[in-house]
């Protein structure tokens, strides 16, 4: 089979802008998460998120693409094009029909869906711009980046909540592994706005608490549910030995995948992400001793926390592997937050180092080895990271370190 390397990173999160601000503020422990800025709060249950700051679209992107674009796009075609740079990629190199994207959402563009939805019903339909017909749809990332960098080859869209920024980087290593040489994916989500606010708030899981630092409390003794936040990251995606043969720089390989679908709740059935983990395992011929860490998923609600604690514990052995949620350092951020955590397994790998799990006092109940408060020394040479979207969609993805010579 052909071996899918990472040549190239974008990430936008709350911590940081680019690779090296997110690993630094990663490394310092240094939290995202505050009170929202983006629209008043007060008036809702939950008032605090993930927000990235000091992103201006204008420093990015032509003018052109602004009146058309929904923030979300945005970040993602600033993420595409610093992905494309870390990777050395010149599109013109490139066939067309030789290049893709797939990315994942979680709610598309919402905020510029409830904007021309408040013109419409206070100015009327002539008020309404004409690019609601794409700016809000959940393939706009997708699409937007293939334009901007003529990629016309195989491309798609994933909507499975959290789980989808691993099933579309899954998808991306099916179309490369097929024949496509060259393949943008991952996913950032952004809807902290008033109306995706509301829409995560039906969902009855989200932290009503104002304190940012006890609010988003996985595998905590008083988690209360998960803060949102906006993000993830893009990777640029290639045949590992084709990498090689232009001299780009491999940090790492997508060794395995596997996903599931957990039974109807109340069915008396098993949760089914262990599952997920084994094939993830077995795709990329691993060993539960071979995975040197495991980024959790790491919902924040005590059934969700208890359920994947006790997977990874069935996998590994109690207390057997070291565990890290990032996340807490960003809020949840829907499709983006396992891209995100793919690439943090990457730059853990290059420097030695299991970022840490921040402001949580674990329940003994788990009997996880958590990486607490600071990083953890550690020679990482194969990560796995889970995520679990609302419905039931489980994924776990096996990232190997680099061959030698990359």
């Amino acid at each position: 089979m052909t071996a899918v390397a990472v040549t190239g990173m974008g990430i936008a999160a709350p911590n940081g802008l680019g690779a090296a601000d997110y690993w630094a503020a990663t490394l310092g422990a240094k939290s995202g998460i505050g009170r929202i800025t983006r629209f008043d709060p007060s008036s809702y249950p939950a008032q605090l998120a993930g927000e990235i700051p000091g992103f201006e679209a204008a420093d990015h992107l032509p003018g052109r693409l602004l009146p058309q674009t929904d923030r979300v796009t945005r970040l993602s075609l600033a993420a595409a094009d610093w992905a494309l740079a870390d990777a050395g990629v010149d599109v013109a190199a490139f066939d067309p029909l030789d290049m893709g994207v797939v990315t994942a959402s979680h709610a598309g563009g919402f905020e510029f869906g409830q904007d021309e939805l408040q013109k419409l019903w206070a100015k009327g339909s002539q008020f309404v711009s004409a690019y609601q017909s794409f700016a809000w749809f959940y393939a706009v990332n997708s699409g937007q980046i293939s334009i901007r960098h003529g990629m016309k080859g195989p491309s798609g869209v994933v909507v499975s909540d959290q789980a989808g920024g691993l099933d579309a980087l899954a998808q991306a290593r099916r179309l490369i592994r097929k024949g496509t040489p060259l393949i943008i994916g991952g996913a950032v989500d952004a809807s902290v706005c008033p109306w995706g606010w509301v829409a995560q708030l039906a969902g009855g899981r989200m932290s009503d608490s104002d304190e940012p630092t006890r609010a988003y409390l996985p595998f905590d003794r008083d988690a209360r549910g998960y803060v949102p936040g906006e993000g993830g990251a893009l990777l640029t995606l290639e045949p590992t030995e084709a990498a090689r043969a232009r001299g780009a720089t491999v940090h790492g390989e997508l060794a395995g995948y596997g996903a599931t679908i957990d039974p109807p709740p109340h069915s008396g059935r098993p949760c089914t992400l262990r599952t997920a983990i084994r094939i993830a395992l077995d795709d990329a011929a691993a060993a539960p001793g071979d995975i040197d860490v495991v980024f959790a998923d790491g919902a924040g609600v005590p059934d969700l926390d208890r359920a994947e604690a006790a997977a990874i514990s069935e996998v590994f052995g109690a207390g057997r592997v070291p565990v890290t949620v990032p996340k807490t350092m960003t809020g949840r951020l829907h499709s983006g937050a396992a891209p995100l955590d793919v690439a943090c397994a990457l730059l853990a790998m290059r420097a030695g180092l299991i970022p840490p799990t921040v402001h949580i006092d674990p329940c003994p109940e788990y009997d996880l080895d958590l990486v607490l408060y600071q990083a953890r020394p550690a020679t990482v040479r194969t990560a796995l990271v889970l995520a679990r979207g609302h419905g039931g969609f489980n994924s776990a993805m096996v990232v190997r370190a680099a061959p030698a010579g990359t």
